[in-house]
C-alpha cells in the first residue's frame, strides 16, 4: 500500500480545525473521510460540495463518536468503501464550561463522553487493521488546557489531559508493529467560535500569548501532517504543543 492510497479518518472533520486537517491530508495525497455528528449530516453534504469545488474529493460519514456501537458501524462502512483506515485523527470535541460548583453531572458526562470516551470508541475498531498492516498513525487533538488546566473547564481539562494519557499508553503497544500514537495540543486558534468573541475578550486572550496572535487551523494541520507522514515513524508518544508560547514545558 502506497502513502497516496492510505485512508485517513478525521473525527469532527467538518469543524474549523477539522476542515483544515481534512484539506491538508487530502492535498498530501491521502483518501480522507471526514466524520460528523448525525445531526450535521445536511451540513456535511454542503461541506463536501465546498471541498469538491476546491478540487478536493473528501468523503463524509455521520456517526456519534460517543457511541461505541456507532463507531464500530462507521469503521465497517469506511472499510467497505475505501479499505482499512491507516491514519486516524481524533479531533471531535465539545465544551460545556461551568465553574465546578455549578457544573451538573450531565455537563461533566457530555464532555467526557465526546472528548475522551470517543478516543476509545473510534480507535478500538480500527486498531487491529493498523497492527495487521504494520502501519498506523493516530493523532489525538487535545488542548493547552489539558496541560495547564483552565478556570471553568474541569470537565474539558480532564478529558484533554486524559487523551494524552491514552496516547502514551497506546504508543507503547503499537511501537513494535509500526503504529505511532501522538498528541497535538493546540492553544487558541482562529475559528468561527473565537472570531465571534467580544473584541475585549479576544484582545485579552491575545495579550497573554507571547506571539501576540492566535494560531491558524492550517498551523495545527501542519503539525498533524508531520506526525502522520510515513517518514516520521520514529516519533511516538509525544505531546506536540502548538500554542504560540502560551504554555511552555
Amino acid at each position: 500500500m502506497t502513502e497516496q492510497t492510505r485512508v485517513a479518518l478525521v473525527t469532527g472533520g467538518i469543524g474549523g480545525i477539522g476542515t483544515a486537517l481534512c484539506e491538508r491530508l487530502a492535498k498530501d495525497g491521502y483518501k480522507v473521510v471526514a466524520n460528523c455528528h448525525p445531526s450535521e449530516a445536511e451540513a456535511a453534504t454542503a461541506w463536501r460540495a465546498a471541498r469538491a469545488a476546491e478540487g478536493l474529493d473528501i468523503d463524509t460519514i455521520a456517526a456519534d463518536v460517543s457511541s461505541a456501537e456507532d463507531c464500530a458501524r462507521m469503521a465497517t462502512e469506511i472499510k467497505e468503501r475505501h479499505g482499512p483506515v491507516s491514519i486516524l485523527v481524533n479531533c471531535a470535541g465539545i465544551t460545556r464550561d461551568r465553574t465546578f460548583r455549578k457544573m451538573e453531572q450531565a455537563q461533566w458526562e457530555a464532555v467526557i463522553n465526546v472528548n475522551l470516551n470517543s478516543v476509545y470508541n473510534v480507535t478500538r475498531p480500527l486498531w487491529e487493521d493498523m497492527l495487521a498492516q504494520g502501519f498506523g498513525r493516530i493523532v489525538n487533538i487535545a488542548s493547552v488546557n489539558g496541560q495547564r488546566g483552565q478556570f471553568g473547564q474541569a470537565n474539558y481539562s480532564a478529558a484533554k489531559a486524559g487523551m494524552h494519557g491514552f496516547t502514551m499508553a497506546l504508543a507503547q503497544e503499537g511501537a513494535a508493529k509500526g503504529v505511532t500514537v501522538n498528541t497535538v495540543s493546540p492553544g487558541y486558534v482562529e475559528t468561527a467560535m473565537t472570531l465571534a468573541m467580544d473584541d475585549k475578550v479576544r484582545d485579552s486572550i491575545i495579550s497573554g500569548i507571547p506571539m501576540r496572535r492566535m494560531g491558524t487551523p492550517a498551523e495545527i494541520a501542519a503539525a498533524v501532517a508531520f506526525l502522520v507522514a510515513a517518514e516520521n515513524g520514529y516519533v511516538t508518544g509525544i505531546n506536540l504543543s502548538v500554542n504560540g508560547g502560551l504554555f511552555i514545558h
